[in-house]
């Protein structure tokens, strides 16, 4: 277990700075950079006019269709031919943007909205060890396994598929505060309307992440 998780920060460190340069060069864009303004009031305007909406389909696009037809491309998803499998695993990430955005929202009544430090840290906290902990985490490590057992129940007749599925819990944890402590310090310095859409091209990188590392891991 020790080494599964060492293997999962070595796995994740190089991309994690990768994904949190590009985080932090599209906020210094939109607070520093005026000709960058037009492209960040068009996806606000998306946002605010479409709401849960938005959500959904952009993280279904993000997290589900972009990875889904990265996997297929390159072989190393479970795909194949099924296309129904396809469409369930875009499905659960546009449920999933719906979620976050809920999530967010709920984040913004507790804390407010503000872009100070003291909110950013507050929000860090409470996404990372609270919501992540108790909620997403362990909702996307049985995700995987529903996945990867070709979406039906059949894991469940292992034996050993609760320890598992709590390894699969810890790794991702350890995945997922690796990438998305900064990642999420990094998405709360915006204004409320761009944070799903940051949070989204973060999240693409990451399912990819996720999704080679749990390929990796059943054949070694």
């Amino acid at each position: 277990m020790g080494k599964r998780i060492w293997d999962a920060l070595k796995d994740n460190f190089l991309p994690g700075i990768i994904l949190w340069c590009i985080g932090i060069g599209l906020v210094c864009s939109y607070y520093f950079l005026d000709s960058s303004r037009p492209w960040f009031e068009l996806v606000i305007n998306l946002k605010n006019n479409y709401g849960f909406l938005y959500s959904a389909v952009s993280t279904a696009v993000f997290g589900g269709l972009i990875p889904y037809l990265f996997m297929r491309l390159l072989g190393i998803g479970e795909f194949g031919n099924n296309w129904k499998h396809g469409i369930l695993f875009i499905s659960y990430w546009g449920l999933r943007g719906v979620d976050v955005d809920a999530f967010y929202r709920f984040q913004s009544w507790l804390f407010g909205v503000d872009n100070t430090w003291q909110t950013i840290v507050q929000k860090v906290l409470f996404d990372q060890f609270v919501y992540c902990v108790i909620w997403a985490t362990p909702i996307t490590a049985l995700f995987y396994e529903w996945k990867e057992a070709g979406y039906t129940l059949s894991f469940l007749n292992s034996p050993d598929w609760i320890i598992r599925l709590k390894d699969k819990i810890v790794i991702f944890l350890i995945s997922t505060w690796m990438v998305w402590i900064p990642a999420t310090a990094i998405v709360y310095s915006l204004p409320s309307p761009l944070q799903i859409p940051l949070f989204n091209l973060t999240l693409c990188f990451f399912v990819l992440l996720v999704s080679v590392f749990s390929k990796k891991k059943r054949t070694d």
